[in-house]
């Protein structure tokens, strides 16, 4: 059974800057992670993103939280690599 994936207003407006191409391959990323989440291994994040987790498309992250209960994947933020941890 898969997950719900919901963005948060942050989320958004960090796919919308991302050119269509880009943006595309994250959203399909993002997609096939609700659909298959109980197949892998979460990748999680330390120091001031504990209880986050990521998901690599090419240079860019995924920063998204999990709530099991509810079975609902929380998409944060998104960006290139370089800039999303500041």
């Amino acid at each position: 059974m898969s997950y719900q994936v919901q963005y948060t207003t942050q989320a958004v407006e960090d796919l919308e800057k991302l050119a269509m191409d880009i943006r595309q391959r994250i959203i399909k990323k993002i997609s096939w992670l609700g659909q298959n989440f109980e197949n892998i291994q979460p990748i999680p994040l330390a120091a001031n993103w504990a209880g986050f987790y990521k998901l690599r498309v090419g240079d860019y992250r995924v920063i998204y939280e999990i709530d099991n209960d509810i079975r609902v994947i929380t998409i944060d933020q998104v960006g290139h690599r370089r800039d999303i941890y500041n």
